[in-house]
């Protein structure tokens, strides 16, 4: 079983890259300060750690 991330956006996305901005999308946060669980697969991992300046992450 894989463990859980829970990703919380903490820093906005304006005046960032469309590149992140999409990657922010990607991962399913819609809004600042509202968690997002999500399974820490190697593709999760992987866009956290491009946007990781922009999030909060918590393992679960």
């Amino acid at each position: 079983m894989m463990t859980k991330v829970v990703i919380t956006q903490v820093r906005s996305t304006i005046n960032r890259p469309k590149r992140q901005k999409d990657t922010i999308q990607a991962l399913g946060i819609k809004k600042m300060n509202v968690p997002v669980e999500k399974e820490a697969t190697p593709q999760i991992l992987g866009m956290i750690r491009k946007v990781s300046h922009l999030l909060k992450v918590e393992q679960k």
